[in-house]
């Protein structure tokens, strides 16, 4: 027995350097390490026009600097860009144009532009709906006209479930699962093989041989980091419709800026799901990397379920004709509720940034409090300004942060943000036990969003996301019941913390900060 397994350790120890020779790793790596030689010998090659060339950038870099100026993008993508044009204006010049001249960048954009007009031709805004929250309050009104034009409308009949943590979650998403009788939708960011994944994937097998359709989408950095490259093409010999969205390439490319953060569920266009967590083991603490791990989750079953299931087939509907999209669409049992419900997306090819303005609408609405969860606080100046405003007009705002990161660079980048916010009287607080990767804002027990869509740059400018906007409705709060039950597993961030930290922590935030929209 022990020769055998000192045999069996040798052969793979022979052949653990040709394994990782001939890996899709490797490959990607040498296709990229090509593509930056030919750059370098370019560059070496123009060495003899330097002076000129030196001269033509800063011209040039000016006249850019000009151009950046007159965009109507976010000035902190401005100065960004700015900055590394005027400092480093070769460099600069050539990151700016290689990132705007991107053809892949702009065919995804024109793609998803079809998908999107043809899917929100099918969204339907009940007026009598909207017209009562006139009554009710003309800002929550004002919100959802400006939603509805986007495509999301208002619903009522939906019946709203929170769950404090991942692991509920999953737990009742099996008993949904193998409850479906229709079809299965499920689009997410993260898949990861584990018991989370692994017993998902037992039911939808199961399912598919009782006739249910089931579509899966997933990110192309899975396809890189955590699935097999052909991992659809496994999923298709099982009956599943499986595809990967803007799968990454061995190309140095920015249209891999553009992921996918979405996580949805739709089981017959009854029942949906959507919140922070993603299918593998740390998201429902099977599996400890940071701690113990905070996310949260709502299921909506009703008529709101419609938004969930166009916003799935917007990212998906290249593999399904819009004729087909009708199919999906059927009629829902209703849900007597007299609540308000907004499934929403947000995607970064249009000029609406329709998570931003959510946020800052339970901020500017507030009256008594809001209360945030979030991994990550990268915030942009009208973020912050806001923040600090409806602290500073009395309203009680509280951000939980990780006490646990998963990002220790992004982690000092955040903290360099504290000290602003708690001089306007923003609480930070800690999560103690581990990390914290729920994405919500709760307001004067009325108002609430629940989604994908963290406080930084890639997830309000950069990334699809999702999310479901709550007003009057009882899980509102649930949600603000289980906050003061988180409050009291944190620690509050005070002066002397900030105080503690090192001068080079602090140096890497601030310079972080500069090019943050870019990073």
């Amino acid at each position: 027995m022990e020769q055998k397994k000192s045999s069996n350790f040798m052969a793979t120890l022979i052949k653990l350097p040709f394994r990782i020779l001939f890996s899709r790793f490797t490959f990607a790596l040498l296709a990229l390490l090509i593509q930056f030689i030919v750059i370098y010998y370019v560059a070496v090659f123009f060495q003899k026009y330097l002076l000129w060339l030196f001269g033509g950038t800063f011209i040039f870099g000016l006249l850019l600097t000009v151009h950046i100026l007159n965009e109507p993008v976010n000035p902190a993508f401005q100065l960004s860009w700015i900055i590394l044009i005027l400092v480093f204006p070769a460099l600069g010049i050539f990151v700016y144009l290689f990132v705007r001249l991107q053809v892949g960048v702009h065919a995804l954009c024109k793609h998803f532009e079809r998908t999107h007009e043809a899917v929100s031709a099918y969204q339907v805004q009940d007026l009598h709906i909207r017209n009562k929250l006139l009554e009710i309050d003309p800002l929550v009104y004002n919100y959802a006209t400006y939603m509805g034009r986007l495509g999301y409308p208002v619903y009522q009949h939906t019946k709203a479930t929170y769950f404090p943590l991942g692991d509920d979650m999953y737990k009742k998403l099996l008993e949904d699962l193998e409850n479906a009788h229709d079809y299965i939708f499920l689009e997410f960011f993260i898949i990861a093989r584990g018991k989370m994944w692994d017993s998902i994937l037992d039911i939808l097998k199961r399912k598919v041989k009782e006739g249910v359709e089931v579509y899966l989408l997933y990110d192309g950095t899975c396809s890189f980091v955590l699935l097999p490259a052909d991992y659809p093409k496994e999923l298709e010999s099982y009956g599943i419709h499986a595809r990967i969205f803007n799968p990454v390439i061995p190309v140095v490319s920015t249209q891999y800026n553009n992921r996918d953060h979405r996580k949805i569920v739709v089981i017959d266009g009854k029942v949906g799901y959507t919140g922070g967590a993603n299918l593998a083991d740390e998201y429902i603490n099977e599996l400890v990397r940071f701690g113990h791990w905070k996310d949260t989750a709502i299921r909506l079953e009703g008529e709101a379920v419609r938004s969930l299931v166009l916003l799935f087939l917007e990212n998906y509907a290249y593999k399904i004709e819009a004729r087909d999209i009708e199919r999906y669409l059927k009629e829902i049992p209703t849900k007597r509720n007299s609540s308000f419900v907004i499934p929403f997306g947000d995607n970064p090819f249009d000029e609406f940034n329709v998570g931003e303005v959510s946020y800052f609408h339970v901020l500017h609405t507030a009256k008594k409090y809001v209360h945030i969860m979030t991994p990550y606080l990268i915030l942009d100046h009208d973020m912050l300004q806001n923040l600090c405003d409806t602290a500073l007009s009395g309203v009680d705002v509280k951000i939980i942060m990780p006490g646990i990161p998963d990002k220790r660079l992004v982690w000092y980048l955040g903290k360099s943000f504290y000290e602003p916010l708690m001089n306007a009287g923003v609480k930070i607080y800690e999560y103690t036990p581990g990390f914290v990767h729920s994405k919500m804002f709760v307001s004067d027990d009325e108002k609430a969003i629940i989604g994908t869509i963290n406080l930084d740059y890639r997830s309000l400018y950069l990334h699809f996301e999702d999310a479901v906007y709550l007003y009057q409705d009882e899980s509102i709060l649930k949600m603000e019941q289980d906050y003061q039950a988180t409050l009291q597993q944190c620690r509050l961030v005070t002066r002397k913390d900030l105080k503690k930290m090192s001068f080079i922590q602090k140096a890497i935030g601030k310079v972080e900060r500069v090019i943050a929209p870019l990073l």
